[in-house]
Protein backbone atom coordinates (compact mmCIF):
# COMPACT_ATOMS: atom_id res chain seq x y z
CA UNK A 1 0.00 0.00 0.00
CA UNK A 2 1.13 3.58 -0.29
CA UNK A 3 0.51 7.32 0.53
CA UNK A 4 -1.65 7.32 -2.89
CA UNK A 5 -4.16 4.65 -1.50
CA UNK A 6 -4.00 6.68 1.46
CA UNK A 7 -4.73 9.94 -0.08
CA UNK A 8 -8.13 7.89 -2.24
CA UNK A 9 -9.60 7.17 1.01
CA UNK A 10 -9.14 10.87 2.70
CA UNK A 11 -10.34 12.39 -0.30
CA UNK A 12 -12.96 10.26 -0.10
CA UNK A 13 -14.16 10.98 3.12
CA UNK A 14 -14.31 14.37 2.65
CA UNK A 15 -16.31 14.25 -0.21
CA UNK A 16 -18.74 12.25 1.62
CA UNK A 17 -18.59 15.02 4.60
CA UNK A 18 -19.57 17.47 2.20
CA UNK A 19 -22.42 14.94 0.70
CA UNK A 20 -23.67 15.31 4.40
CA UNK A 21 -23.67 18.96 4.55
CA UNK A 22 -25.39 18.85 1.09
CA UNK A 23 -27.70 16.86 2.33
CA UNK A 24 -28.13 19.13 5.38
CA UNK A 25 -29.17 22.15 3.02
CA UNK A 26 -31.47 20.09 0.78
CA UNK A 27 -33.11 18.64 4.23
CA UNK A 28 -32.39 15.35 3.67
CA UNK A 29 -31.89 14.73 6.98
CA UNK A 30 -32.15 10.76 7.28
CA UNK A 31 -28.83 10.55 4.74
CA UNK A 32 -27.00 13.29 6.66
CA UNK A 33 -26.21 10.17 9.57
CA UNK A 34 -25.29 8.07 6.20
CA UNK A 35 -23.02 10.42 4.65
CA UNK A 36 -21.41 10.79 8.10
CA UNK A 37 -20.88 7.21 8.56
CA UNK A 38 -19.29 6.53 5.34
CA UNK A 39 -17.35 9.94 6.01
CA UNK A 40 -15.63 8.42 8.93
CA UNK A 41 -15.53 4.53 7.71
CA UNK A 42 -13.45 6.05 4.68
CA UNK A 43 -11.20 7.44 7.24
CA UNK A 44 -10.56 4.52 9.37
CA UNK A 45 -10.07 2.70 6.08
CA UNK A 46 -7.35 5.46 4.95
CA UNK A 47 -5.88 5.20 8.72
CA UNK A 48 -6.03 1.22 8.72
CA UNK A 49 -3.97 1.45 5.11
CA UNK A 50 -1.27 3.46 7.39
CA UNK A 51 -1.39 1.45 9.89
CA UNK A 52 -1.10 -2.32 8.61
CA UNK A 53 -0.03 -1.41 5.44
CA UNK A 54 -2.39 -4.04 3.84
CA UNK A 55 -6.01 -3.78 2.47
CA UNK A 56 -8.92 -2.84 4.84
CA UNK A 57 -11.37 -5.27 5.66
CA UNK A 58 -14.38 -5.27 3.67
CA UNK A 59 -16.92 -4.42 6.49
CA UNK A 60 -19.04 -1.11 7.36
CA UNK A 61 -18.65 -1.91 11.08
CA UNK A 62 -17.14 1.72 12.24
CA UNK A 63 -16.27 -0.26 15.53
CA UNK A 64 -14.25 -3.11 14.14
CA UNK A 65 -12.45 -1.16 11.55
CA UNK A 66 -11.35 1.19 14.55
CA UNK A 67 -9.99 -1.57 16.58
CA UNK A 68 -8.30 -3.63 13.98
CA UNK A 69 -6.52 -0.37 12.58
CA UNK A 70 -5.91 0.16 17.02
CA UNK A 71 -6.96 3.36 16.98
CA UNK A 72 -10.50 2.17 19.07
CA UNK A 73 -8.19 2.69 22.69
CA UNK A 74 -7.35 6.18 21.30
CA UNK A 75 -11.15 7.59 21.09
CA UNK A 76 -12.42 9.77 23.53
CA UNK A 77 -15.60 8.65 25.48
CA UNK A 78 -17.73 11.20 22.99
CA UNK A 79 -15.53 9.74 19.79
CA UNK A 80 -17.26 6.49 20.36
CA UNK A 81 -20.23 7.58 21.35
CA UNK A 82 -19.95 9.13 17.54
CA UNK A 83 -18.82 5.98 16.37
CA UNK A 84 -22.46 4.29 17.71
CA UNK A 85 -24.63 6.68 16.61
CA UNK A 86 -23.30 6.82 13.17
CA UNK A 87 -23.22 2.61 12.54
CA UNK A 88 -26.97 3.07 14.22
CA UNK A 89 -27.58 5.97 12.24
CA UNK A 90 -26.27 3.96 9.17
CA UNK A 91 -28.28 0.66 9.79
CA UNK A 92 -31.79 2.35 10.16
CA UNK A 93 -30.92 4.46 7.17
CA UNK A 94 -29.92 1.13 5.37
CA UNK A 95 -32.49 -1.36 5.97
CA UNK A 96 -35.39 1.31 7.49
CA UNK A 97 -38.11 -0.54 9.98
CA UNK A 98 -39.50 2.67 11.22
CA UNK A 99 -38.26 5.25 8.36
CA UNK A 100 -40.85 7.93 9.66
CA UNK A 101 -39.84 7.98 13.33
CA UNK A 102 -36.69 8.19 12.54
CA UNK A 103 -37.16 10.93 9.89
CA UNK A 104 -38.68 13.16 13.44
CA UNK A 105 -35.83 11.82 15.36
CA UNK A 106 -33.32 14.01 12.61
CA UNK A 107 -33.67 17.53 13.03
CA UNK A 108 -31.50 20.47 11.43
CA UNK A 109 -30.34 21.24 15.03
CA UNK A 110 -29.49 17.91 15.38
CA UNK A 111 -27.56 16.61 11.93
CA UNK A 112 -25.57 19.72 12.31
CA UNK A 113 -24.23 18.50 15.23
CA UNK A 114 -23.57 14.83 13.96
CA UNK A 115 -21.72 16.97 10.77
CA UNK A 116 -19.72 18.95 13.21
CA UNK A 117 -18.88 16.09 15.50
CA UNK A 118 -17.94 14.29 12.31
CA UNK A 119 -16.12 16.64 11.06
CA UNK A 120 -13.96 16.97 14.19
CA UNK A 121 -12.95 13.02 14.33
CA UNK A 122 -11.96 12.84 10.45
CA UNK A 123 -9.83 15.63 11.27
CA UNK A 124 -8.21 14.11 14.05
CA UNK A 125 -7.37 10.79 12.64
CA UNK A 126 -6.08 12.50 9.53
CA UNK A 127 -3.49 14.62 11.51
CA UNK A 128 -2.77 10.78 13.00
CA UNK A 129 -1.93 9.29 9.86
CA UNK A 130 1.73 7.44 9.32
CA UNK A 131 2.86 8.18 5.71
CA UNK A 132 6.14 7.31 4.56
Amino acid sequence: MNEKTIKYWMETAKYDLETAKAMLKTKRYLYVGFMCHQCIEKSLRGYYVSIKNEIPPYIHNLLFLSERSDLYNYFSEKQKDLLNELQSLSMEVSYPKNRDELSKNLSKERCKQIIKRTEELSKWMTKRLKIN
